[in-house]
């Protein structure tokens, strides 16, 4: 029997093992480094832009499975959207992860693997450490920026 929750467990453990856009980005206009004190998660997001246009996006850290395959996800999710864009997908992701909005109503994709988060108070900070570090690269301008979950 197909099970969803299978399906998405696996996504999650092949984007931890293979993360995708994971290294430094040379040419990033913007970078942002992010702390999650409760667990040690650390992670640096870099952007390369077009205008308001991510061209490019990468990764680099350490942290746990949740914490990695949330940034892999991410960045494929994010690349070649414009900053405002990227800024509303974070939002749809934080509301989905945090369980402010009903799951359901509009999809994310790939990353509604990570629906299930919610149900785990603990791991909504490794999910969404990430997005909160790109939200701060994308804010700071030509300035570097370090975040924290606390």
């Amino acid at each position: 029997m197909f099970d969803l929750a299978d399906l998405y467990q696996q996504l999650i453990l092949d984007h931890n093992r293979s993360p995708r856009n994971h290294g430094r980005l040379d040419g990033a206009g913007r970078r942002s480094e992010g702390y999650n004190p409760l667990c040690g998660d650390r992670v640096t997001v870099y952007l390369a832009l077009d205008g308001e246009v991510i061209s490019d996006v990468a990764f680099e850290g350490v942290g746990c499975a949740i914490s990695t395959a949330a940034a892999s996800l991410m960045t494929e999710a994010v690349k070649g959207m414009t900053m405002s864009e990227a800024t509303a997908l974070f939002e749809r992701f934080r509301a989905m992860v945090t369980g402010e909005a009903d799951h359901g109503d509009e999809s994310l994709g790939k990353l509604d693997a990570f629906a299930g988060v919610r149900n785990y108070p603990a791991r909504v900070k490794c999910a969404t450490l990430v997005w909160h570090t790109l939200k701060a690269a994308i804010d700071a301008e030509d300035e570097d920026e370090v975040v924290t979950t606390e």
